[in-house]
């Protein structure tokens, strides 16, 4: 199949697909004419990558795992599951991150809100509080 049937088939624009193949994470054949032919595996191939890609992992993690499958589907072997659970360790690592940031900039906001309120400054939300008082 073409790179253009391919990208009809799996609703994956033609530029990404290209790049998978930068990334080898898909593979094709050339035609004589330099035309990229894929293999009837291709669409799983490609549903397997977006699949990869919104669960959170880069490409080079992707790379690593696509020999790894079993089946048809998303199914991994066993052989590569700790590989599975240290990226959903770093996912939980980053998370936890990310609610540590927002618990203390929701802290900084309210203090702040307080402290216009209670000085009756008047500033709306975005206001820079440099206007000349009246």
């Amino acid at each position: 199949m073409k790179i253009g049937e391919l990208s009809r088939e799996t609703d994956v624009p033609v530029r990404l697909l290209r790049y998978y193949e930068e990334q080898g994470l898909l593979a094709s054949r050339r035609s004589p004419g330099g035309h990229r032919h894929y293999g009837p595996e291709a669409p799983a191939a490609v549903a397997r990558i977006r699949a990869l890609l919104a669960a959170g992992l880069p490409t080079r993690v992707i790379r690593e795992l696509m020999p790894c499958f079993a089946g048809d589907g998303t199914e991994l072997q066993a052989c590569v599951l700790d590989h599975i659970e240290t990226q959903m360790a770093d996912l939980d690592s980053r998370i936890a991150d990310l609610t540590r940031a927002r618990t203390a900039l929701g802290e900084i906001h309210r203090a702040s809100t307080r402290t216009l309120a209670a000085a009756g400054a008047g500033t709306a939300p975005g206001d820079r509080g440099d206007r000349p008082s009246t």
